[in-house]
């Protein structure tokens, strides 16, 4: 089975075409990489376009970090995710298919209107890489209510 071998913290690792195909699997995550192809976001904001429980969103994520097809960083009490910055060929290729077709499918081109939206808000208010972070308070999507205390 082919293998791209990749720098990781300055060891090398191996990815084979299994790893990538496991991780594709899954409509979230193909979501999320398609979104996350568009460039670095954080966990609200992937919440707020998957309309997801942020709970799976990070679940998913973790996922896909553990398996290297994501990495993360810590900004302030977010964390924001990206594609990696030297992903090996193999992945480099599926994501440019996942993009080519997500782009046919009705619920990948709603996730890109709504990372318009919130693009654009983040802009308007100044705030990156969360609306909160820039002083804006979160949107109802990303703010769950609990019930009241009995």
């Amino acid at each position: 089975m082919p293998l791209a071998v990749y720098a990781v913290g300055g060891m090398l690792r191996g990815m084979d075409l299994v790893r990538i195909y496991e991780c594709l699997c899954d409509r979230t995550r193909l979501r999320l990489l398609a979104l996350l192809g568009r460039g670095p976001l954080c966990v609200c904001h992937l919440q707020e376009i998957l309309d997801e429980p942020q709970v799976k969103v990070s679940k998913h994520l973790a996922y896909l970090r553990d398996r290297g097809l994501v990495e993360s960083s810590r900004e302030g009490n977010w964390i924001v995710y990206r594609l990696p910055a030297n992903p090996p060929r193999e992945l480099v290729a599926n994501l440019a298919c996942l993009q080519d077709c997500a782009a046919e499918e009705p619920e990948f081109r709603r996730d890109v209107a709504k990372l318009a939206r919130v693009r654009a808000r983040l802009a308007k208010a100044g705030a990156a890489p969360c609306a909160v972070r820039g002083g804006e308070a979160p949107s109802p999507t990303t703010r769950k209510r609990r019930a009241p205390a009995t």
